[in-house]
């Protein structure tokens, strides 16, 4: 993503975003509410056409999309393995691998309205890496749970990631446990006000200007070492700050 600006009428939402991510990484996107981080999310995927600016994906790329809701009728009968099959058939050994892959090897069976909401948030991410995609896209894929919930879709989320080797794009508002998953994180008010490790945004005022003090302590509880390593590809840092979050904080 170059240069990319996004309009709804006279309401510029994204102005001069530059974006990439690299097979691999866990990257996140916060930001306040109507900072256009879903718009982000879906110019990436071509849902939405850039004003300005341009968006250039690798050839064959496969997307993978979790979503932060899906509203089934809850009368309709449907078994989780049945659901994998929509809209084209999948073998059952492969609807059970990514259950695998999710962490709920033992739903097959079920209807989709008997599963709890972390049961349901993870059939939705089995669904989503069936085709075993090399970007992962997860957009508030954890509204409604609970933090250990929401704690543990994360790390299964790593693990997806560890297993397949797919780049994860994720938006949400955990701030305390979501950063801790994160190798990257992209803090975004219509533009990038700053880029870095969790622990690089976290000290960055423009990010405590919008957030406050509070995931500070929560990150240190949360944040571990990545046993990964990226390759001399990347055109960025996880090491220390970006030359945005040097600017973000001289301007503050």
């Amino acid at each position: 993503m170059k240069g990319l600006s996004v309009s709804f009428g006279a309401n510029r939402v994204l102005d001069s975003v530059d974006f990439r991510i690299d097979r691999g990484e866990i990257v996140t996107v916060v930001g306040p509410n109507g900072s256009g981080k879903s718009t982000l999310l879906h110019a990436l995927i071509g849902g939405v056409r850039p004003s300005t600016g341009s968006v250039r994906r690798a050839p064959g790329l496969r997307v993978g999309y979790v979503p932060q809701k899906l509203s089934l009728d809850a009368t309709l009968p449907m078994t989780v393995r049945r659901f994998l099959g929509l809209p084209r058939r999948v073998s059952r050994e492969t609807a059970q691998v990514a259950l695998d892959h999710a962490g709920v090897p033992g739903v097959g069976r079920l209807q989709m309205s008997a599963l709890s909401g972390g049961q349901f948030q993870r059939v939705l991410l089995a669904r989503a890496i069936l085709e075993s995609p090399d970007l992962l896209i997860l957009d508030e894929a954890t509204a409604g749970l609970d933090q250990p919930g929401a704690a543990a879709f994360y790390r299964r989320i790593e693990e997806v990631r560890k297993e397949t080797g797919c780049a994860v794009l994720m938006v949400s508002h955990d701030l305390h446990v979501v950063m801790s998953a994160s190798d990257r994180v992209i803090c975004l008010n219509g533009h990038i006000c700053c880029e870095g490790t969790p622990e690089v945004v976290a000290e960055a005022p423009v990010y405590r200007a919008l957030f406050g003090e509070g995931t500070k302590g929560a990150l240190a509880l949360y944040r571990h070492h990545h046993d990964h390593h990226h390759g001399p590809a990347h055109g960025h840092s996880h090491d220390g700050p970006t030359e945005q979050t040097r600017k973000a904080a001289a301007d503050a």
